[in-house]
């Protein structure tokens, strides 16, 4: 904008503000004091905006056209008009063949990606015999202990022909070699499988607290996975840098998206250090964010990460190939919105969140069921879930053009600022030596927690409405949700499946992969064609992990307070 035209435009906000908008307030004042006009995140939002609010974009530079650097309109330039994304429902219970029946039923509604939720144990890295698995197994997820549950898991299902999503993260190497050996079983090699390990243990740390070993020598497991794959399996998405959890642990959206950055960031440095190719690797990887009710919020938040993400690996990084440039996402709506009063509601709420997912620009999407608040989706939950997504697709109009809020006065500062924030709080962790040395100062973890009391105030307080629970209750709103429940009977079969399997393997040829897997870990050497040999030898996720806690360590969270 011209600096005259940005002066008269400016001397006419001054106008209005005193002739149009000034009386109003004067006789009815705003229904809320300014500060609480603002974002589940406490962003404080404009009354209006206007183009003053974006007189410092320059369209080329911060925008560009989609499918070009910077990427903030979108990573492909067709973006849904050439390809829808993909529909990916969240889907784990039981036994693997529990959970191969539900996959079935999805990819026959129209899924077109499966993604696998894993039970407690197996997140853990502990066998479903082992005593710490008592009362788990299956219940949250499917049970996965050795290379039979996985090929029972994808029976009848062609690992050539489905993108598949792993949420699996301190034992993320042993469930891959999983698949690839299923895969193999199958006749389909490594360079054909499509799909995403979640594999980011750094999150574990800061949110979720799944881990096994310590941050250093995890993210050197993670590397070995980096490296394997850029030569076996270069479709495969190595790691999903995920700031799902740290939104769904209590963060706002702008610390989730600087630490889910700073972890991205991380895991580029410690690729470049193992003496890696940034352009082998970051081609690679991928991002998991969270949608969560603040619909605005979260679409200038997908934009903001996609620009942050370019420029980062561009100049910091000195990446060359655009596929290093281009940050790719899966959006799962917020979990930690829905409520267990009303549950209709959450039908609404998860719609919204979607929409927002795919404004934002999304590659893949996981539409949250009614009643996961309450339990493990039920069959009819999930299909509601998985129309939610079929109906924005198909009948709302949003992907007929690609990037369709850009432009807007409100989105594009709004954008602005969440990268501005965003960028701040990375510059910090970059003081502190980067995000692991971060975490060891429970600098995320302190964020995090502030930020999740701050909330809970609101909530209580009513400064915030949660519909149904602080505002328009109800003793009962007369709707009975189905509750899927999980037998123990799952966990004796589980347990007596093992058995057999440790009873019918070779020892030996397991016993001589594990010592081969300590030695190259010992020698800093790649493991992972070592956890594939032992995967291969029938040995079960925890015998794996366990091996290796003599070389690593094992790790004790220091108290944040």
């Amino acid at each position: 904008m011209s600096e005259k035209r940005d002066e008269k435009l400016a001397a006419d906000r001054e106008r209005w503000n005193s002739e149009t908008l000034d009386p109003v307030l004067n006789k009815r004042p705003e229904r809320l004091p300014p500060e609480q006009f603002s974002s589940v995140s406490s962003h404080v939002y404009p009354r209006v905006a206007s183009p003053l609010d974006v007189d410092g974009v320059d369209y080329s530079r911060d925008l560009g056209w989609p499918g070009e650097y910077p990427y903030t309109r979108g990573v492909h330039p067709t973006m849904y008009r050439g390809k829808l994304w993909t529909m990916r429902q969240f889907a784990g219970f039981g036994s693997a063949a529990d959970t191969n029946a539900r996959f079935h039923y999805l990819l026959a509604n129209g899924q077109t990606g499966l993604s696998v939720a894993f039970d407690m144990p197996t997140l853990m890295g502990v066998d479903s015999d082992d005593e710490r698995a008592l009362g788990e197994v299956g219940v949250e997820g499917v049970a996965i202990d050795t290379l039979d549950d996985m090929e029972r898991l994808f029976q009848g299902i062609p690992l050539d022909k489905v993108s598949t999503s792993m949420t699996i993260n301190a034992p993320a190497p042993v469930l891959l070699a999983m698949y690839v050996a299923t895969a193999e079983k199958q006749g389909v090699s490594s360079d054909k499988l499509r799909g995403t390990l979640q594999a980011d243990i750094l999150k574990e740390y800061i949110a979720q607290k799944e881990w096994i070993y310590p941050p250093e020598p995890s993210v050197k497991l993670m590397v070995d996975v980096f490296e394997w794959c850029s030569k076996h399996a270069p479709l495969w998405n190595t790691v999903s840098i995920s700031g799902y959890h740290i939104r769904e642990a209590g963060s706002t959206a702008i610390q989730e998206l600087a630490f889910t950055m700073a972890d991205g960031l991380a895991y580029c440095q410690a690729s470049v250090d193992a003496g890696l190719d940034i352009d082998d690797v970051a081609p690679r990887f991928s991002y998991f964010f969270n949608s969560h009710n603040d619909f605005f919020e979260e679409i200038a938040k997908l934009r903001a990460a996609r620009r942050m993400w370019a420029r980062y690996l561009k100049e910091r990084f000195g990446a060359k190939k655009p596929e290093s440039w281009k940050l790719r996402t899966h959006v799962q709506t917020a979990g930690c919105t829905l409520t267990a009063q009303q549950p209709l509601n959450n039908v609404v709420r998860v719609t919204i969140q979607a929409l927002a997912g795919v404004l934002g620009g999304t590659q893949s999407l996981h539409t949250n069921s009614l009643d996961e608040t309450l339990a493990l989706p039920s069959e009819k939950a999930v299909t509601v879930a998985l129309r939610t997504q079929q109906i924005i697709a198909e009948e709302s109009g949003v992907a007929n053009t690609v990037d369709p809020l850009a432009g807007s006065y409100f989105v594009e500062r709004l954008t602005n600022e969440i990268e501005a924030e965003a960028m701040a709080y990375i510059a910090k962790i970059d003081e502190m030596g980067g995000m692991i040395k971060a975490i060891e100062q429970g600098f995320p973890q302190r964020e995090l927690g502030e930020a999740s009391y701050v909330y809970q105030k609101q909530v209580e307080s009513g400064e915030k409405t949660v519909v149904g629970v602080n505002k328009y209750v109800m003793e009962d709103d007369g709707h009975e949700v189905e509750i899927l429940r999980v037998s123990h009977e799952v966990e004796k079969r589980q347990v007596e499946r093992l058995k057999q399997v440790k009873a019918e393997r070779d020892q030996s040829a397991v016993d001589a992969a594990l010592a081969g897997l300590v030695e190259a870990a010992k020698a800093g050497e790649n493991t992972f064609p070592h956890v594939l040999a032992a995967v291969k030898a029938r040995a079960a996720v925890g015998e794996i992990c366990n091996s290796l806690k003599p070389v690593y360590g094992v790790y004790r969270e220091a108290p944040v307070f």
